[in-house]
């Protein structure tokens, strides 16, 4: 009986994810506010239905009361994280939330899979965090100073990246964090936000060749300092958001190009430089070939993947736990092996339409330093989300960044949901501006009309004044006329 649920669950599951990213893109085709709110509910009741299948198959295959107790408190998350959000702050973009509370939904399932102690760490660290982000977007609304504090940002980055390189402890070949109160802190996650704010700050007026020039060099440090901490993937995305920020706030084709050059020459110098680099780099050319030298990892992803095929083993029913670091940088590997390529083929999209609410967000607003700070986080995002699934699946070399809100870190998770915060913080920015060009329109058309009454009134005024010189005479004519007929009798009786 239970491997009948279990096999039942899995197309359950699929369709569920499948109706669910349908929606997250048809909603972008209706423009009716009602129709919309119906489409989010859906896609709610979806998450719901996923997280209760999910966990009726892992309490099954488990037999531990312990899963349905964190099954419980994961549902009362998710439904406070969607009221609180929605009551606090009405103008919320609901697909942000809906999103981020499906993709947490996904990886807490997932790490509750591979391992019941990770998963709660991570629910406890969740809750911390969401609660952390719902004051966030009055911050965003409210501090209208957060664009004059350039300086701050660039000191707060270089001294936290410094203290890593000082004190850091070296993780599969890299300084990454260091550990306060037996909590490990990523300074490299949070440190990507602020680099955003600092690179907007610095571009959102002050845009000539010696400005560029000083913010490049800053940038240059934030990255030579992971460089030589050796977290060469939050360099290649610190990286890439500055050349994509700086492009838009200039829109000079030549920086992009010179920055692509300079990115190819210093991944040579990385290859030879770095041992563990050109270890990931021949375990990508052939991770089957290097086997027990390397490409260990990798091959066995592959094998996952392949493994799982396009419907996947179903839950419990798979071995993830053979793929090294599954629960962190390999998470989509595990994903792709229990629940299948279509999932995971869904999940991509998922994210995708995350990063599309960024654009559109960031197109729309008119403040320079809000609209870059926009650009800055979504291309943080997706770009991350681009490292992580293309070194599982062999698309470019493995660069150790966590797929965000999905693989287990507290400082990952931590970081992106004070990113989807801030994100909706500029989405409140926006609706308060385009509230703002409404009544200004209002006011326009207010004062237009106005200003047509009264120049029909005066219009009508000065006829009034032209036709009433005409008729005076005319009228003393009409005066004068029995005058004069009375005074022609009167001089011929003389």
């Amino acid at each position: 009986m239970v491997n009948i649920i279990v096999e039942l669950s899995k197309y359950l599951i699929i369709t569920i994810i499948i109706m669910y990213t349908y929606l997250c893109f048809r909603i972008f085709g209706y423009q009716d506010a009602e129709k919309k709110q119906r489409m989010l509910k859906r896609q709610n009741t979806l998450m719901f239905m996923l997280q209760l299948i999910a966990f009726m198959v892992l309490y099954l295959e488990m037999n531990d009361i312990k899963i349905l107790g964190l099954y419980l408190a994961q549902m009362a998350l998710f439904l406070a994280t969607i009221l609180l959000y929605t009551h606090i702050y009405p103008r919320v973009s609901r697909l942000v939330v809906n999103n981020m509370c499906m993709l947490l939904c996904i990886g807490l399932i997932m790490q509750t899979r591979l391992s019941y102690s990770k998963a709660m760490k991570q629910f406890v660290i969740a809750a911390c965090a969401i609660a952390l982000s719902l004051v966030i977007p009055i911050i965003i609304r409210k501090c209208k100073f957060l664009s004059e504090w350039k300086r701050i940002y660039a000191i707060i980055g270089l001294i936290s990246l410094g203290v890593v390189v000082v004190i850091g402890q070296v993780s599969y070949g890299a300084m990454l964090g260091f550990t306060i109160a037996g909590i490990n802190i990523q300074p490299s996650e949070l440190v990507k936000i602020v680099f955003v704010f600092y690179v907007a700050a610095s571009l959102k007026v002050s845009r000539g060749f010696k400005d560029i020039v000083v913010t490049t060099a800053i940038a240059a440090f934030h990255v030579l300092i992971l460089v030589v901490s050796k977290d060469l993937g939050a360099a290649l995305i610190i990286f890439v958001v500055y050349l994509v920020m700086l492009y838009v706030a200039t829109r000079q084709p030549l920086y992009i190009l010179a920055g692509l050059g300079a990115g190819s020459a210093a991944s040579v110098v990385a290859y030879y430089l770095f041992g563990h680099v050109r270890t990931r780099v021949i375990a990508w050319k052939d991770p089957f070939a290097v086997y027990d030298s390397g490409g260990y990892q990798l091959a066995q992803s592959l094998f996952a993947i392949g493994t799982g095929g396009w419907l996947g083993m179903g839950l419990c029913q798979g071995q993830p736990d053979k793929i090294p670091v599954a629960a962190e940088d390999f998470i989509f590997s595990a994903i792709a092996e229990e629940l299948g390529i279509v999932f995971a083929m869904c999940l991509i999209l998922i994210c995708l339409s995350c990063y599309i609410m960024f654009l559109n967000i960031a197109m729309q607003l008119r403040n320079q330093f809000y609209k870059l700070v926009a650009l800055g986080l979504g291309t943080c995002y997706i770009f991350q989300v681009f490292l992580t699934i293309g070194g599982v699946t062999k698309f470019i070399p493995s660069t150790g960044v966590t797929l965000p809100l999905v693989s287990y870190g507290g400082s990952s998770l931590l970081s992106t949901l004070i990113m989807f915060a801030i994100i909706q913080g500029l989405y409140i920015l926006r609706e308060d501006e385009e509230e703002i060009i409404e009544r200004k329109k209002k006011e326009q058309q207010i004062r237009q009309l106005r200003a047509e009454r009264s120049r029909k009134q005066r219009t009508q005024e000065a006829r009034k004044r032209a036709v009433k010189p005409e008729r005076a005479p005319e009228r003393q004519k009409r005066r004068q006329a029995p005058g004069k007929e009375k005074a022609r009798p009167q001089q011929r009786v003389r």
